[in-house]
């Protein structure tokens, strides 16, 4: 799954020992946008993702796993991000000068009606 979202915490970094060895894991805080935005708290696993990219405020495409696992009679779920990317934002303040743009035109009906293509 994919999620484009601004970034609006970075909660610190855990780090840990299991049967594998050493792990890291960076939870960050996205909001989406929209009518009812929503708040979505998205761990990164390791080293898979570019530190310079986790700014808050920046706009980011997250790519997940969403993940369930049941632990003494209650459910717990993991959104885990496997790859982020940066948005490039466009330039508010462009604005095209008047009459600067012209629509496309387009080829007449009867020169498509001609062409033997059978669909």
């Amino acid at each position: 799954m994919q999620l484009t979202a601004k970034l609006s915490a970075i909660l610190p970094e855990q780090t840990g020992t299991g049967k594998n060895g050493t792990w890291k894991k960076q939870d960050i805080i996205v909001e989406t946008e929209g009518q009812y935005p929503k708040k979505v708290c998205i761990s990164l696993w390791g080293e898979k993702y570019d530190r310079n990219l986790l700014k808050v405020g920046s706009k980011l495409t997250i790519s997940f796993d969403i993940e369930s696992r049941e632990f003494n009679g209650k459910w717990y779920t993991d959104v885990k991000g496997w790859k982020v990317e940066g948005v490039n934002q466009p330039d508010t303040n462009y604005s095209p000068e008047p009459g600067s743009w012209e629509p496309p035109v387009f080829e007449s009906q009867s020169v498509i009606a001609n062409d033997d293509c059978p669909f």
